[in-house]
């Protein structure tokens, strides 16, 4: 009980506040980032065929059926935009920062597999311009623990109470 007192007191300080918003910048951005970077790239917007290109990545893993690896490159860089988008506004932060985490495991679980097997492919992450999968797992160890470190601060934070009428 006295752990979550000191961790409430350092989340409601000037300085744990700082480092909260810093780490939700920086996610949240990434996220932003990671999305957008699927929709355009080349110079062009790719709304039209954005979902086939990054299907092709996404099916470079050999892991999903091809009618979920369709669903997934149409749904994954708008879940993305919107994900990083709540995250920076700090609306619905305990269920925007679960799902982040949640999203990044499966993601570092992919690349994990990816480099085991040895895959040499373009892992699709932030568009064309992304770098092996191994290089690319160490990038989201770290988006990762930035996940964890809101995600936990959301939890512990007090939530505000509404006035009732």
């Amino acid at each position: 009980m006295r752990e979550n007192n000191r961790v409430a007191a350092f989340l409601s300080s000037g300085a744990g506040r700082f480092l909260l918003l810093a780490a939700r910048l920086v996610l949240g951005g990434v996220f932003i980032y990671a999305g957008y970077s699927k929709l355009h790239f080349d110079g062009r917007w790719h709304l039209g065929d954005y979902q086939f290109l990054f299907a092709l990545a996404i099916d470079s893993y050999k892991m999903m059926p091809l009618w979920l690896v369709q669903w997934m490159a149409r749904l994954l860089p708008w879940l993305e935009i919107v994900l990083g988008a709540l995250l920076i506004l700090a609306i619905a932060l305990r269920s925007v920062t679960s799902a982040m985490t949640a999203l990044l495991v499966v993601f570092m679980i992919a690349l994990a597999r990816a480099t085991i097997l040895g895959l040499e492919i373009n892992c699709g992450c932030f568009g064309y311009d992304s770098v092996k999968p191994s290089t690319e797992l160490l990038r989201d160890s770290g988006l990762l623990v930035l996940a964890l470190v809101i995600t936990a601060a959301a939890f512990f934070a007090p939530r505000a109470r509404r006035a009732v009428p």
